[in-house]
């Protein structure tokens, strides 16, 4: 049984933490942007956060539960653009297909980074549990 001192290191290289504090930082200012209707500047860094989000993934693309979590993260930032685009222009309360909302256009990227957890969770962390308990027999 692993405890504490056996259990497997998982260290972040100091450039990659710092490009996943930079992401925050873009994040940060997408959402004050949105939250003040700062319309221009909440859109133009919809760019930098999801290029540092697609960025960080490529990088992390080896380990297949930073892949799956990080692909959730591109998804959520690009839901969360989503309606805040809608916001932005008043599609957000306006049907835009039959009697469906501009703002829930988000829940298709909300749903397809969730698909990509419940996958993750379902099939590829019990191998992966398996895996790791079969080596430490």
């Amino acid at each position: 049984m692993m405890n504490s001192t056996t259990a497997p290191l998982y260290s972040i290289p100091a450039r990659l933490r710092k490009m996943e504090n930079l992401h925050i930082v873009f994040w940060l200012c997408k959402d004050m942007s949105w939250c003040l209707s700062f319309r221009t500047l909440g859109i133009l860094f919809i760019i930098p956060t999801i290029a540092v989000a697609i960025r960080i993934t490529h990088l992390n693309r080896h380990i297949k539960s930073e892949l799956m979590h990080n692909m959730a993260v591109i998804f959520w930032i690009a839901a969360n653009s989503t309606w805040m685009i809608c916001e932005f222009f008043g599609w957000d309360e306006k049907p835009i297909v039959g009697s469906i909302e501009g703002r829930y256009l988000a829940m298709i990227p909300f749903t397809i980074g969730a698909l990509f957890l419940i996958f993750y969770y379902l099939f590829i962390k019990p191998r992966e549990m398996k895996t790791d308990h079969e080596v430490t027999m």
